[in-house]
């Protein structure tokens, strides 16, 4: 789960990161209320929404007295913001945030994910902040240092100072680094999250460090312990098909392609996309119906699936191992019924009560269904109609 900078600020100040003050506002009247309680002579306009790059699409902008923050207000709420990380459609801005503004030194980059390989989280940090982390990664990778930390012993301070030293900070801002750092990993490794993200992280006036800016997400199996947090979810920021796949429990995430996945089980969802990618096809998204698939569950499946316009062609690929066939088999036919189905669906199912469910299939003389007696065959027709077409 992502949240926005201006919650991701909240939660770090509670951690002892220093950051400026600045009030959220979702109208150009909010934006002046909080630029007046703001002891500034310079606000900044950020638009809040899940993805970097902000300042490039139009959406940060500097605002020197309260007509210029009303002026800039206007101009960003409300605005389809393009940003690297959007992708070609954008985001919708439904919130501002206004803060406080200062005078930078310096620019730094520090974050905190977990590497999963080494099961272990690792910070990155480099003197090169403010730029995109990683075409920096690619173009220069050794400005960017690595500290991995033993979740045993967690972040010592000596660690720290090191990385601190490595940066270039004098005696005083290595003070403030080492402070600074222990701060953001508390708030990672205490609020379960996948990702920190401070950039950049900024020497201002009065040899200050501030974190200008703050990305976090979450592992959403952990929100349960850390209710605070799940509070802070904004649907609005998230794929409408993702949301209503949850509601059923099934594991979904739209890609670029146009070859339609139904899957039961991550492995065989993975092997399926890598299968249609081998013949040639793209995969349009991962879904997976999970081990106590039920008819509804399927019919809703294929629902989100085929509201996807770019979808061409539906691969089910079905393995019935806790999951029964013949009950995938009932999903697909009630899903004929209540749905318009107007791509071609290729069915493979194997397992429990496949020769129960290829009946089933047959006796329902569904048009556009087509049987596959395997992965392979399946994926190969999938791409095969999807190419034709």
């Amino acid at each position: 789960m992502n949240i926005h900078e201006y919650q991701a600020k909240q939660i770090l100040k509670e951690y002892g990161v220093p950051v400026l003050d600045g009030y959220v506002a979702s109208t150009t009247q909010e934006a002046v209320e909080a630029a007046k309680k703001l002891k500034s002579s310079v606000f900044v306009v950020k638009a809040q929404i899940h993805a970097g790059g902000r300042g490039k699409g139009g959406g940060v902008k500097i605002a020197k007295n309260f007509d210029e923050v009303y002026k800039y207000a206007k101009e960003i709420l409300g605005m389809n913001l393009v940003t690297h990380q959007t992708g070609t459609k954008g985001k919708h801005v439904n919130l501002i945030y206004i803060e406080s503004g200062a005078k930078i030194i310096k620019e730094f980059y520090f974050g905190i994910t977990l590497d999963r390989i080494l099961e272990k989280p690792v910070i990155m940090a480099s003197a090169e902040g403010g730029v995109e982390i990683e075409k920096l990664a690619e173009e220069t990778p050794e400005k960017i240092f690595k500290l991995v930390i033993d979740p045993l012993f967690g972040l010592q301070e000596f660690q720290a100072r090191n990385l601190a030293y490595k940066l270039g900070f004098n005696n005083n801002q290595v003070k403030q680094f080492v402070k600074f750092a222990l701060a953001v990993y508390e708030a990672y490794m205490q609020k379960d999250a996948n990702l920190v993200e401070i950039n950049p992280l900024a020497l201002i006036e009065d040899d200050k460090l501030i974190a200008l800016d703050a990305k976090m997400s979450f592992d959403d199996n952990a929100l349960y312990r850390n209710l605070d947090v799940a509070k802070m979810r904004d649907l609005s920021e998230e794929d409408s098909a993702k949301i209503e796949a949850a509601k059923y429990s099934l594991n979904y995430i739209k890609l670029s392609g146009n070859v339609g996945c139904m899957v039961n089980g991550a492995g065989l969802a993975m092997a399926t996309m890598d299968i249609i990618k081998h013949k040639g096809g793209e995969p349009a998204n991962f879904l997976d119906v999970g081990g106590g698939a039920s008819p509804e569950t399927v019919a809703k499946g294929m629902q989100i699936i085929l509201e996807d316009k770019n979808v061409k062609a539906l691969f089910i690929n079905i393995f019935g191992g806790i999951v029964r066939c013949d009950r995938i088999a009932n999903g697909i036919i009630e899903a004929t019924q209540n749905i318009n189905i107007d791509v071609p669906v290729i069915v493979r199912l194997d397992g429990t009560n496949a020769e129960e469910a290829a009946e089933l299939l047959k006796k329902s003389g569904i048009k556009q269904l087509i049987s596959a007696q395997d992965l392979n065959e399946g994926a190969e027709k999938a791409v095969e109609i999807v190419k034709k077409s």
